[in-house]
């Protein structure tokens, strides 16, 4: 049996996604990178502020990519049949419920900012910190909605750069404004937490003018109009609805089991928050190759699905696992090797800093298992139709697993913060052995199309 398929349609279609999705993923982290780097050297206090506060962009983020994600899948099997104007109705539907969940985010912020960071820790500096970031964070959350759900419309028809150009133009924008707003050079007021909220805020705008003049008056594949994103057409909504409502409630749950996490080492201490701040958001860089990979194989699948080719189904799903299991081992190795440097860019404790290198070395390994069963569930299994099996196998470890073991971990036995974190952690690996049966068992093959 052959582990690497020969067809070139293959690579020319999975290797150009992952590149240009990955380069995307990756400026968008940065942004968030930059804001935790230039926090890190102003104040440790600033630092465990905008992380609880991130915690809640994390949420939306994840929802919000649960209601993309079924738009995605939808469409690329579309994509594969050649028909452009469900896609156009499916992604107005999308449209519609991301923004439905960015209102929610923002109306809860705007009206409870103390009450929801309190969830997140008791420490009254750390959320009079987060406060101030959160007054401005919360209108990102109306824009993220919005361009994060036209670039996985993009993503579906194979467009992706477009997205890479918006995510690089945002950490240019968001570095460049950090710079003068944080820290007060070059004559303009050292605004602090409230200047990196400032700098996220403007480049989130710019973000969305850059995929909304694209998708309007640029794109030459699904010809968008307005009229098309403000239509009320609810010819998709029940197709729309069983797909992406499993991947919306996974998400939901999900982005609720990590701010759950978050709040399990923030009523630690501030030294945890800040430690564990440092070592995820490297983490992230890290492994987005691998979360990057999710994406292009839903596309992958869903065109080969879409276009009749289902013979090709069972050699493209085992050349990307193959593949996975490669940018998992590339991805823990790199984060191992320079996880001593990362912590030596961070004005902290000695103390933080030393958690913060034991936790990256237990992301290291736990780095490969990620990028195999994410990408495996969400990518190749949730793009052939089964939405419902990555919902109930990601939640049924975090709910039934993690996170009461890492609670026990952390209030009953009050065992050390890295044993807390790898009980949090743990899972990554666990969940490759039911993903791996699963997706070589080829059930999850399904035509969504009508």
């Amino acid at each position: 049996m052959r582990i690497f398929t020969r067809e070139r349609s293959f690579y020319k279609t999975f290797f150009p996604l992952l590149i240009v999705i990955t380069l995307q993923q990756l400026a968008s982290l940065a942004v968030n990178m930059v804001d935790n780097l230039m926090l890190g050297t102003y104040t440790e206090l600033a630092l465990s502020g905008a992380t609880i506060v991130n915690q809640i962009q994390h949420m939306l983020q994840m929802l919000i990519s649960g209601i993309a994600a079924g738009v995605a899948v939808l469409g690329a099997q579309y994509w594969g049949k050649g028909e452009i104007d469900p896609i156009r109705r499916i992604t107005a539907i999308g449209l519609k419920m991301a923004l439905g969940a960015g209102v929610l985010f923002f109306g809860a912020t705007q009206l409870f900012p103390f009450g929801v960071l309190r969830l997140f820790t008791s420490d009254e500096n750390v959320i009079a910190e987060g406060i101030k970031y959160l007054r401005l964070m919360c209108w990102t959350y109306l824009i993220f909605s919005v361009s994060n759900t036209l670039m996985y419309s993009l993503q579906s028809v194979e467009t992706a750069f477009i997205g890479t150009l918006m995510s690089v133009s945002t950490i240019i924008i968001n570095a460049c404004l950090n710079y003068l707003f944080i820290y007060g050079n070059l004559g303009m007021p050292e605004l602090g937490i409230t200047g990196a909220a400032v700098a996220t805020l403007t480049s989130r705008v710019i973000e969305l003018v850059i995929i909304t003049v694209y998708i309007l008056f640029i794109d030459k594949k699904l010809r968008m109009k307005l009229r098309h994103l403000v239509s009320f057409d609810l010819s998709f909504f029940k197709d729309f609805v069983k797909i992406s409502m499993p991947l919306v409630i996974s998400g939901g749950l999900w982005g609720v089991a990590q701010a759950a996490q978050m709040a399990i080492l923030g009523h630690i201490d501030a030294t945890v928050i800040a430690a564990n701040s440092i070592a995820s958001i490297i983490f992230a860089i890290c492994s987005v190759i691998g979360i990057a990979s999710a994406n292009a194989a839903s596309v992958t699948i869903g065109k080969t699905i879409g276009s009749g080719r289902l013979d090709l189904v069972r050699p493209y799903s085992r050349t990307m696992q193959a593949i996975f299991v490669l940018i998992g081992l590339f991805s823990g190795a790199l984060l191992f090797i320079f996880k001593d440097m990362i912590a030596d860019l961070y004005r902290v404790s000695e103390e933080t800093r030393k958690l913060a290198v034991n936790f990256m070395i237990i992301l290291s390994i736990t780095t490969v298992g990620t990028c195999y069963e994410y990408p495996t569930a969400s990518g190749i299994i949730a793009g052939g139709g089964d939405t419902k099996y990555p919902a109930i196998v990601e939640n049924t470890f975090m709910w039934l697993f993690i996170i009461p073991s890492a609670a026990l971990s952390a209030f009953v036995f009050h065992f050390p913060p890295i044993v807390t974190f790898c009980f949090l952690k743990v899972d990554q690996i666990l969940k490759c052995i039911p993903n791996a049966i699963r997706c070589n068992r080829y059930k999850w093959v399904r035509e969504l199309t009508r």
